[in-house]
């Protein structure tokens, strides 16, 4: 491809090649040109891009551009032929919900019996092939790399988690959205948006660029959905679990086991539990029907679905003990999940174990040592991700959440691993256990080194030994 084809409206400049010049790839980190390609020189967070035009243009590149973050992804759409206007691209933002909503319509559409793709936090698939991935919504060349092996690969439809701050850093510029998604909006990402306002703004930007032709689907019992679509282009949608909407769901049975639900007047198993999976199954029943599907097959295909990894997933153990564990490492999550095992579980006595990430926003510490207070009875605060800060000092930030009577029922043990060991062993017999924080995760962050750490595995040994 030309490399003027490429950039031609995007705001991009050439710093080296020509107009004419063909581009066999591209790349914005130099360590990844090959012969050929296109280096496009960005000012990121972290790092210039053109400190390293030097290093790109050892390594073969045939070009360099200089362009902000827009143009990086209008650059990659137009390298990639546009591949998401060849799929139904389906985004979702929110706070909470995002990987259970897309995995779950992942594998609704997979039932249904069409070649779908995934781009998520807990992983990526074109197909059935997976590939890992390293944030919530990636960079916008991997994002139309991805998308267009989906379509080479067959794909009718793609569903993706959209970050607030995926957003704020353009990375989905120039996606064309069949179906944008708003779960919620909660206390998160504070260390990077500073402000709630700021983290709305946002959010909301998504809404704001929806074609005319799209559906913007949004929780109303959440403060701020309509707020997110108010200046929408796209056909709106609205979902409710406890007011007049469009579509709307009501818990009728729970247990560990999985929800009775009634969605619009009918009556649906599914084996995902708690007030906040009905949201999320609500979620994509009205995506399935915006998407074609009708609502006797899409609620045939719920009763079937599985969550996604790590998000309340229970292991059964000795003394009927069960364990719980959950992403959850926001305050909403942490009383969203909390709630729901003491609705359905109201006799068990009900341990809460989390801790909370370093380099991240630390106003929420408090906030959830006070939630973990008043949803359980006994509280074992512990390390999560500490990154470059030490753990002792984080569990001392979260405790100043807890009053007297609270720290007198929590205990604080660093090591992750021996939390949960004294957890397990300690709990009385027909207890449940939540382990919270990590839910997919298979490794732990200390430093800048980043360890292997499998709660499951870790759970069943220490069950295995009881």
């Amino acid at each position: 491809m030309r490399l003027e084809d490429i950039i031609k409206g995007t705001g991009a400049s050439i710093l080296h090649g020509t107009p004419d010049t063909e581009i066999r790839g591209i790349a914005s980190d130099s360590r990844k040109v090959q012969e050929g390609w296109l280096f496009i020189a960005v000012k990121g967070c972290s790092a210039d891009g053109h400190a390293y035009i030097e290093s790109a243009l050892e390594k073969g590149a045939a070009a360099v551009v200089d362009a902000d973050r827009r143009a990086l992804a209008l650059c990659a759409d137009r390298f990639y032929s546009h591949p998401s206007g060849k799929l139904q691209l389906v985004g979702i933002t929110g706070t909470n919900g995002k990987t259970t909503t897309v995995t779950l319509l992942y594998n609704l559409f997979r039932s249904l019996g069409y070649e779908c793709g995934l781009l998520s936090t807990i992983a990526n698939f074109v197909g059935t092939r997976r590939s890992e991935t390293a944030n919530t919504t990636a960079d916008p060349i991997t994002i139309n790399s991805l998308l267009a092996e989906m379509v080479e690969a067959g794909c009718q439809y793609c569903f993706m988690e959209v970050s607030s701050i995926g957003i704020e850093q353009e990375r989905t510029a120039g996606l064309e959205f069949k179906v944008g998604i708003f779960s919620n909006l909660t206390h998160d990402h504070l260390d990077y948006h500073k402000t709630f306002a700021e983290y709305l703004r946002c959010k909301k930007l998504f809404f704001d660029n929806l074609p005319k032709d799209a559906t913007a689907i949004v929780n109303v019992d959440d403060r701020n959905g309509m707020v997110m679509v108010q200046n929408t282009k796209a056909k709106i949608v609205t979902y409710s679990c406890r007011k007049a909407a469009d579509h709307s769901c009501s818990i009728l049975e729970e247990s560990f086991e999985g929800m009775l639900l009634r969605i619009d007047g009918t009556e649906a198993w599914t084996r995902l539990t708690g007030a906040h999976n009905a949201y999320n199954i609500l979620a994509i029943y009205c995506t399935a029907l915006a998407l074609g599907s009708t609502k006797e097959e899409t609620l045939l295909a719920v009763s079937k679905l599985e969550s996604a990894p790590g998000r309340l997933e229970t292991l059964r153990g000795p003394k009927d003990l069960a364990v719980v564990i959950d992403y959850a490492h926001t305050p909403d999550a942490l009383q969203n999940v909390l709630k729901t095992l003491r609705d359905i579980a109201p006799k068990r006595q009900l341990i809460c174990l989390f801790g909370c990430g370093g380099d991240r926003d630390r106003s929420k510490r408090p906030e959830m040592a006070a939630i973990a207070e008043k949803l359980s009875d006994r509280i074992f605060i512990t390390s999560d991700n500490s990154r470059s800060e030490n753990t002792e000092d984080i569990i001392a930030e979260i405790k100043t959440g807890l009053s007297k009577a609270g720290a007198a029922k929590a205990i604080c043990i660093s090591d992750r691993k021996e939390a949960i060991r004294a957890a397990i062993l300690t709990a009385p017999e027909s207890s449940t256990i939540l382990i919270a924080g990590k839910g997919h995760e298979t490794y732990q962050i200390i430093g800048n080194t980043k360890y292997h750490f499998d709660e499951r595995e870790i759970v069943n040994e220490i069950f295995s030994q009881l």
